[in-house]
């Protein structure tokens, strides 16, 4: 009789036995990130504030906060190499979660007062001023979630707390075969479309902040956690 190999389930973030997952974020001078930090913990990570290249290299996921100005979140980012931990985190496949400006830098450039820098270039286009009576937009907002978004998932309906005066008005990375295509969470503000999340494969981005979007933003976090990998300590 052949024997029959043994089918089991994967390990599942939660449950007993598995792990806390390991989370960086980045510290490279952006504002107030204990806030980021805090709701990452309520949503169970063990989490770490540094710029270390090699625990951001190690954790289970990289998260990438951002307030203030598109060129000086970019240059922080450069200034402390998290542009090249974020290449090589990619490369591998290994999540990384942007927010707000952080999401932003993921795009090629962005024009603020008539001054155009150069983001991280992982997504085509231009961050530019919204055109909306009243700016910036600040707040709570519904989303247009993807369908399929596993970020989104059961809180679809729910808002989300935005604070910004520029963003991504436009999306024109194209899908590539055999890789899935980018799920693209719309949202608008006095008439005005723009970028309020995207799913890439490993790296995701959320433009409002999710640490202050109270439930719904919590949810969103313990979803991206439950994407990162759970790696099997060795027998």
């Amino acid at each position: 009789m052949t024997d029959v190999p043994e089918v089991t389930s994967p390990p599942v973030r939660g449950a007993a036995g598995v792990p806390a997952p390991r989370v960086v974020v980045l510290d490279h001078g952006s504002g107030n990130v204990r806030s980021v930090v805090r709701a990452l913990e309520a949503a169970g990570a063990a989490v770490r504030l540094t710029a270390d290249a090699s625990a951001a290299l190690a954790a289970d996921g990289l998260v990438v906060p951002g307030v203030g100005a598109f060129e000086a979140t970019a240059a922080g980012i450069r200034a402390v190499g998290g542009d090249r931990i974020i290449e090589r985190r990619l490369a591998g496949g290994l999540p990384v979660l942007g927010i707000c400006v952080g999401l932003q830098v993921m795009f090629d450039s962005g024009t603020e007062h008539g001054r155009t820098s150069a983001g991280l270039g992982q997504w085509p286009g231009e961050v530019t001023c919204l055109q909306a009576p009243v700016v910036p937009h600040m707040g709570w907002n519904t989303v247009e979630v993807a369908p399929g978004s596993r970020l989104f998932a059961g809180i679809e309906q729910e808002r989300f707390y935005f604070v910004h005066s520029y963003g991504a008005r436009s999306w024109s990375l194209e899908p590539l075969a055999p890789l899935p295509a980018p799920l693209v969470t719309w949202a608008e503000h006095g008439g005005d479309r723009f970028v309020a999340a995207v799913e890439n494969g490993a790296l995701c981005a959320t433009q409002f902040h999710p640490e202050k979007s109270g439930a719904a933003g919590a949810r969103l976090l313990r979803s991206w956690l439950d994407t990162l990998p759970v790696v099997a300590d060795a027998a």
